[in-house]
């Protein structure tokens, strides 16, 4: 699924630039970056070898959506704040969606075999289902699937 997200507002209507596509960066610190390379390998994710290091990787999630783990001293030269601990404080939920309610299992599933750890129960809300896992840092990934009619109505 694909959604067209307005770029600029030219009065009362948004146009989408010329060839410009929206991308977004997340941009999480961990602990051992080698351990969190290997945890999201195990979940079918790839890296691009081009923004790696020993002090940062990125995850490849589409062709639009980038992870960018950092170690806790790269992502510290990113901000003048405190970095929070995510096993203790939630600063942000990562929501992907998936093509199927088995696909949102399979995930988390194979999230806990990697180390990975569940937070709460399976959400079914009908048009709706949804589930998630804690990643090696405590990042919580939220995993869900929507009814393709849902999403359709206004």
């Amino acid at each position: 699924m694909s959604i067209a997200l307005p770029i600029f507002n030219t009065g009362n209507e948004f146009s989408k630039g010329e060839n410009m596509a929206t991308k977004i960066f997340v941009n999480l610190p961990v602990k051992n970056l080698n351990w969190s390379m290997e945890f999201f390998t195990k979940l079918g994710f790839n890296f691009n070898p081009q923004f790696t290091d020993e002090t940062a990787t990125c995850m490849i999630v589409s062709d639009d959506i980038f992870i960018m783990l950092l170690t806790y001293d790269k992502f510290q030269t990113f901000t003048p704040k405190e970095i929070c601990d995510a096993t203790k404080n939630t600063e942000v939920l990562v929501c992907l969606s998936s093509q199927t309610r088995g696909e949102v299992d399979e995930m988390v599933r194979l999230a806990v075999a990697a180390g990975g750890t569940t937070y709460n129960e399976p959400q079914d809300h009908g048009f709706m289902y949804a589930h998630g896992f804690a990643d090696l840092d405590g990042h919580i990934w939220e995993i869900i699937y929507m009814e393709p009619s849902a999403i359709n109505q206004s």
